[in-house]
């Protein structure tokens, strides 16, 4: 498992009983998490001084309840990079910060390869990949069905002081964009996809992971370009192995391209505690 531990805004305080105490910079969040499953409180009297705590309701759903001196946006910083957090509908506030592993990944791809490389990010969701792609000198084609998180990827890259560098964005279904792309003859050199379990793009198209991720890898293989750097693929959508990954990336790209594979778990430390949350699986294809 890979561990996102390099961060000084971000941690995991505690976590129980399906719970994980959170500190984004100086607030304190609590949020459901499946993962943990276990009831026993590491430090019970950090969990006293909390600013907002998502609570689930039995019907689906939830919603926030909000303790004291909650901040409607605030920021973190991972290394260069800054990123606006809110509390947003389902639990969620904007970022993913066990993804700060593959950030790292990318820049270091993009740094060490001393040419321009054209990235691809499609369901880009508030711009975390694109923004780091961005800080490493990379330019992206940033792509989301939701308007709303691209307005918000926009006030990333504006905040990392990366709005002049080469962006463009996308507001659209990503398979009815990529075979746009493929059409007009476009190509990538790097593509990173972060599909969900199950979405709607700008005009209602259904997606499902497991019908449809397979057809999106191998459209996705026509778009880059004849000297690829490469492929990543992120995903939370339960019971599907990091495995099933790899291998959708060894029968479409590594057949054409050579190069190699990875796959496994990301994670997230909890602080002053060998415990580690896991947060997703991967699969990646590099040169």
């Amino acid at each position: 498992m890979k561990i996102a531990s390099e961060w000084k805004d971000y941690e995991i305080l505690d976590m129980a009983n399906g719970e994980k105490l959170e500190r984004w910079k100086d607030i304190i969040l609590v949020r459901p998490d499946p993962q943990i499953i276990w009831k026993d409180k590491s430090f019970p009297g950090k969990w006293k001084e909390v600013n907002a705590k998502y609570n689930r309701s039995n019907t689906g759903g939830g919603s926030w309840e909000y303790k004291k001196n909650m901040p409607k946006v605030w920021q973190v910083k991972y290394k260069n990079l800054i990123f606006n957090i809110k509390p947003m509908g389902f639990k969620h506030t904007g970022l993913f910060p066990e993804q700060a592993v593959n950030w790292d990944w990318m820049m270091k791809k993009i740094q060490e390869e001393k040419r321009e490389i054209k990235v691809l990010n499609l369901f880009a969701y508030t711009g975390g990949a694109t923004v780091a792609c961005l800080a490493a000198g990379a330019q992206v084609c940033h792509v989301d069905s939701s308007k709303g998180m691209v307005t918000w990827a926009k006030e990333n890259i504006i905040s990392s002081n990366l709005q002049d560098k080469k962006v463009r964005y996308i507001v659209d279904d990503v398979v009815k964009f990529v075979n746009r792309e493929i059409r007009r003859g476009n190509t990538y050199d790097a593509i990173i996809m972060d599909p969900p379990s199950y979405g709607r793009g700008t005009n209602g198209e259904v997606w499902k992971f497991e019908e449809n991720i397979c057809d999106l890898v191998e459209i996705c293989s026509q778009l880059l370009s004849k000297n690829p750097l490469f492929f990543l693929i992120n995903s939370y959508t339960t019971g599907i192995s990091s495995q099933v990954l790899e291998n959708l990336l060894q029968l479409n790209i590594q057949k054409k391209y050579g190069g190699k594979l990875e796959n496994g778990e990301i994670g997230l430390p909890m602080s002053h505690s060998s415990l580690i949350l896991p947060c997703g699986i991967y699969g990646r294809w590099e040169k």
